[in-house]
């Protein structure tokens, strides 16, 4: 197997920003791709405060910091990605556009190259059937934040081979993180439990069995959870769970995982959480207030 040296990201949101973060402090050259220049800048910004952030509590060092941001390229452009060792797929939760992404990308990058999804849901095998080399496609999927989060779920897809699979968990190990491998079923094994019950916390909520902030409160102190279910939804983005819980209703065909009428008409109405600045909480003024 040979030894990563450049990783391309393809998308500069929330979580494309937060893998090359960690990719560059771990001493990777990377290439940050998205479709619109703004959002790079954006990008750039918010991973630099974050490294800052991690300098004042002393767990990298400035010249770390420095190091690090140099070894980040941006670029709208995919054929920046032409000479990576691995990209990374990070859109959003959204299976046609990630198939479209895959699609497009295999045009630029090497024969060679190693693909990688971060989706949170979403069939590798599927996805890896759009791409020219399924055996060199895997599931590497972070969590959120990811400068904190220590777990990588490893999703091997029916055709990843060996070589893959070793490339990916040696990655994850360099990077410091902690792996949990887990077979290609829907939303894989944290997001099949976390989101059922996210769901279940807003059916609770849909049912007036509690309010927003007895919900959260019951959860935090009685579960000693230390995000409520709510807040927690709204920090993830309410589309994402939202998507999240049609691929598990759709995959497995049970009407235990059918989403919440309530949580289908807040992101109706574009009350997508703290991305959009309401959700069950609003964030427009000062501390969060619940929206129901």
């Amino acid at each position: 197997m040979s030894t990563l040296k450049s990783i391309g990201i393809v998308g500069a949101g929330q979580m494309g920003s937060g893998i090359a973060h960690v990719i560059a402090l771990g001493g990777y050259d990377v290439i940050l791709n998205d479709l619109e220049q703004s959002r790079l800048d954006q990008a750039l910004a918010l991973i630099e405060k974050n490294m800052m952030r991690q300098v004042g509590k002393g767990a990298v060092t400035e010249s770390e910091v420095n190091a690090a941001l140099s070894r980040i390229t941006p670029s709208t452009e995919l054929s920046a990605l032409a000479n990576v060792d691995l990209a990374i797929e990070a859109a959003t939760e959204n299976e046609a556009i990630k198939r479209q992404v895959f699609e497009n990308l295999c045009k630029h990058v090497a024969p060679n190259a190693y693909l990688a999804t971060n989706t949170s849901s979403i069939s590798i095998t599927r996805l890896a059937a759009s791409t020219d080399r399924p055996e060199k496609f895997i599931g590497l999927h972070f969590m959120n934040p990811v400068p904190l989060m220590k777990l990588v779920e490893i999703i091997r897809g029916l055709a990843t081979d060996q070589a893959t699979y070793e490339m990916a968990t040696n990655l994850a190990t360099s990077l410091d993180k902690t792996i949990a491998n887990s077979e290609d079923f829907p939303a894989f094994i944290v997001n099949r439990i976390l989101m059922p019950m996210i769901n279940e916390a807003i059916y609770t909520l849909y049912e007036g069995v509690g309010t927003v902030e007895a919900i959260d409160t019951a959860m935090k102190l009685g579960a000693n959870h230390p995000m409520g279910p709510l807040e927690l939804a709204d920090f993830i983005g309410l589309d994402t769970c939202l998507s999240i819980m049609q691929v598990l209703y759709e995959g497995l065909a049970d009407t235990k995982y059918r989403p919440c009428p309530l949580l289908v008409k807040y992101v109706e109405a574009g009350w997508l959480g703290r991305k959009t600045q309401r959700g069950f909480y609003d964030y427009r003024n000062g501390a969060p207030k619940p929206t129901r």
